[in-house]
């Protein structure tokens, strides 16, 4: 029961926040039936910019997704805890110009249906993820990944004794 009633909480807390979504981006933010969210997701949506989230997804506690132009997102993918998803990133090439200042490069981030993304991914700028596609904890994404891939990252872990 004690199950039961979390995640009733969670799916009413998410309600809540896509009419919040709803009211203050409009059409420029969809999200398709049967999505949901745990604590901490947000979403940052700059003027102009558009998201699109498709059916039965599903996101764990303190994902984001980021735009500043434009983020696609299929149907029935599931993220991991802490996922972030960018559209944009710093330019920096002028040393006598703040970084703050230099403004962002951006280029569409689209992610297809059914993806799984373990915790910790990050999806940058002009990533293109196909369908059927599992992204492995901790990686970062910045290129295109075709349809019914399995990424990781190299986890190979250094173990030694202790000298004594």
């Amino acid at each position: 029961m004690g199950m039961k009633l979390l995640k009733l909480k969670y799916h009413v807390a998410a309600f809540l926040r896509v009419l919040m979504y709803k009211v203050l981006f409009g059409r420029h933010f969809s999200l398709g039936g049967g999505t949901t969210f745990r604590r901490f997701f947000n979403i940052y949506l700059e003027k102009g910019a558009t998201i699109k989230i498709g059916r039965d997804c599903f996101f764990n506690h303190s994902c984001s997704v980021n735009a500043l132009e434009k983020i696609t997102i299929g149907d029935q993918c599931i993220f991991g805890e802490n996922v972030k998803i960018y559209d944009h990133n710093h330019r920096f090439a002028d040393v006598e110009v703040k970084i703050k200042s230099q403004g962002f490069a951006t280029m569409p981030v689209t992610i297809g249906s059914r993806c799984w993304f373990g915790s910790n991914v990050v999806v940058l700028k002009g990533a293109c993820i196909g369908n059927n596609c599992v992204i492995g904890a901790g990686c970062v994404i910045a290129q295109d990944i075709p349809d019914d891939t399995i990424v990781t990252t190299d986890r190979l872990l250094k173990i030694e004794k202790i000298r004594r």
